[in-house]
């Protein structure tokens, strides 16, 4: 596992789940009860997300071939979906409320190292 950097400095999250298969980016984070505020997943090739079947809230990141964030869509809570812009080439999901601190906004770069 990897971690995932605002800017280059600062921790957004410790822990990041790579989904990069069709299946992995398919089941996402479905059936689990919780994401660890420490943790998240982060999805190639997608540009829109949805929470059906989902336990929990979660925050999205936009971001396109850079990892540049385009777009921040907060608390989403299940049985929703979330649109990121054409531009749009992965997504970062994190648990809900955790975006906030530190604050990610969009033009941000994000880093996985």
């Amino acid at each position: 596992m990897s971690r995932i950097l605002i800017n280059g400095k600062t921790v957004l999250a410790e822990q990041v789940i790579v989904a990069e298969s069709a299946s992995e980016r398919m089941r996402g984070l479905l059936g689990r009860s919780s994401l660890p505020a420490d943790t998240a997943m982060l999805i190639h090739r997608c540009r829109s997300i949805h929470t059906w079947f989902m336990r929990f809230a979660i925050d999205v990141i936009f971001l396109d071939r850079e990892m540049r964030v385009l777009r921040v869509s907060e608390n989403i809570r299940p049985w929703r979906m979330a649109f990121g812009p054409r531009k749009a080439v992965a997504v970062l999901e994190t648990a809900a409320a955790r975006l906030g601190v530190p604050a990610v906004q969009p033009g941000d770069f994000l880093t996985l190292e």
